[in-house]
């Protein structure tokens, strides 16, 4: 995991020096869309949204690499009543989920722009039980692997929207895909 972090980070280094700094462009979005997340044989479906920062490097004409972080959260939960007791209440959920990733792309054309992606990601799971008077819950972080595409569509000069497909593999037999629509701001 470290590894592919620190290959990304190296190769976005190497390429900066011998671009001009006023080539890099920013962008800030907010993103939502469709989260499956699958973990023990079973999956469950909500809605995932969040946000990211990220740089492009222009590498030649219409190549490009990058990098990128974002925050997000899923409506993912599951619930289950009178479990132990009658009246008791468990349910497990989806908290937030964080990446630092890297990604690679082409501009195909003035309106579109494809790229891949790949990195680190740590998503939280949330476990609560009430019941019998009592009340508890639990959570735990899990590491994982974010692999990806997308497509970009300009919204004029500053504004973008975009498409991304998100697969993440974590810890302890926990996945989840991903489709996201997203629309920010380049600066």
């Amino acid at each position: 995991m470290k590894k592919i972090i620190v290959a990304a980070v190296a190769a976005a280094s190497l390429a900066t020096p011998a671009l001009a700094l006023d080539k890099l462009t920013f962008h800030a979005e907010a993103h939502g869309g469709w989260d499956r997340i699958s973990s023990g044989g079973g999956k469950d479906d909500g809605v995932a949204y969040g946000a990211a920062l990220g740089v492009d490097i222009p590498l030649g004409s219409k190549l490009f690499a990058g990098i990128e972080a974002s925050a997000d959260d899923s409506s993912v939960k599951d619930c289950v009543s009178n479990l132990f007791f009658a009246g008791d209440r468990t349910c497990i959920g989806s908290g937030r989920d964080l990446s630092a990733v890297a990604r690679f792309g082409t501009q195909l054309n003035d309106k579109f722009k494809l790229y891949v992606l790949g990195g680190y990601a740590n998503g939280r799971i949330k476990a609560s039980y009430t019941g019998a008077g009592t009340s508890a819950s639990f959570g735990t972080n899990e590491d994982g692997v974010r692999l990806g595409a997308g497509a970009e569509v300009p919204l004029g000069t500053k504004l973008y929207s975009k498409v991304e497909y998100r697969y993440t593999n974590y810890e302890s037999d926990f996945s989840r895909h991903q489709v996201l629509v997203g629309f920010g701001v380049k600066f």
